[in-house]
């Protein structure tokens, strides 16, 4: 087995993994307050990356941690997942899935806004028809729309900006870092939506309990897994797995809780899959042509073999 064909495979378990995550926070949601939901998973996946911390002797703060990439990447990534589980909890989960699958088209757009990256008439084309297909899925003002899946749009913009500051990022502060304080974000999120809907602390049952213990172990297991599907593969090929998660959430969303997406929003949905996949493949298409113009312009390149 080649390291492309395993790191896809371990993109799609991890996609697997997220989707059955997604929904056991959903159903946790019916007897625990949203709020101390992402209390617990905030506590729970900081104290386990604190110790890999310690135990590898690595320190959890660097003075580089508090530059204006890492702190807006650090407000973005709180932003997203306070707004992104109150979503979940109050929408159909496919519903949810599909408007978070629009993060690269807004990554692309912000980088050509924000950070000046040239983007041709294609990628622009493409960003035009995922915001289309955005609009098909939300579709608002019309009979049945629910308010609350802007809590979704937010939370896919605030995805957006955490990944465009993450390109800026010093190489000094370590992924294991970076994934800290991701975790650790989930407290002031989780406490903010707890005084904001005045919710009130209970103790959970032992199904919840169940629940909560598989949603974090899960949480951390498959964010290794994605990591480790990205460092050995090559990201071109791996990233579009990542569209998996889509047909996960679909088919947990029919058959565990009876939600039926009906035609505008499966066809919003294929608007949106189609353009994120052009546009992680023209980037990839991009990179490439840029790393083979350094090599022929490198003196070494033009030396005998």
């Amino acid at each position: 087995m080649t390291d492309n064909l395993r790191a896809s495979l371990l993109m799609v378990a991890a996609m697997a993994g997220f989707a059955v995550e997604d929904l056991l926070i959903k159903l946790l949601a019916d007897t625990v307050p949203v709020g101390q939901i992402l209390l617990m998973l905030g506590l729970g996946g900081s104290v386990f990356f604190g110790l890999v911390s310690a135990g590898l002797g690595q320190s959890i703060w660097s003075r580089s941690l508090l530059t204006g990439p890492v702190l807006l990447r650090n407000a973005a990534e709180m932003v997203s997942t306070g707004t992104g589980v109150l979503a979940l909890t109050l929408i159909p989960l496919s519903l949810a899935s599909s408007v978070l699958q629009a993060a690269p088209i807004l990554v692309t757009l912000g980088a050509a806004l924000i950070l000046r990256e040239q983007v041709g008439w294609r990628r622009w084309s493409a960003i035009v028809v995922g915001i289309a297909g955005v609009w098909l899925i939300l579709r608002p003002g019309t009979e049945g729309f629910n308010p609350a899946v802007w809590l979704a749009v937010i939370a896919v913009v605030a995805l957006a900006a955490r990944d465009l500051a993450t390109r800026v990022v010093s190489a000094r502060i370590s992924t294991l870092q970076l994934v800290f304080w991701g975790y650790s974000l989930s407290i002031p999120a989780g406490l903010i939506l707890f005084v904001t809907l005045a919710e009130t602390p209970v103790w959970p049952g032992a199904a919840a309990w169940l629940m909560f213990g598989a949603a974090q172990v899960l949480g951390i297991a498959f964010y290794y897994t994605l990591t480790l599907a990205l460092r050995i593969g090559e990201p071109s090929l791996v990233v579009p797995f990542r569209y998996s998660r889509l047909v996960f959430a679909l088919a947990l969303g029919v058959l565990v809780l009876g939600e039926k997406p009906d035609g505008w929003m499966l066809a919003g949905l294929a608007l949106v899959t189609a353009s994120g996949l052009y546009t992680l493949l023209r980037e990839a298409k991009r990179s490439r042509a840029a790393k083979s113009s350094v090599a022929q312009a490198s003196p070494a390149a033009s030396l005998p073999l």
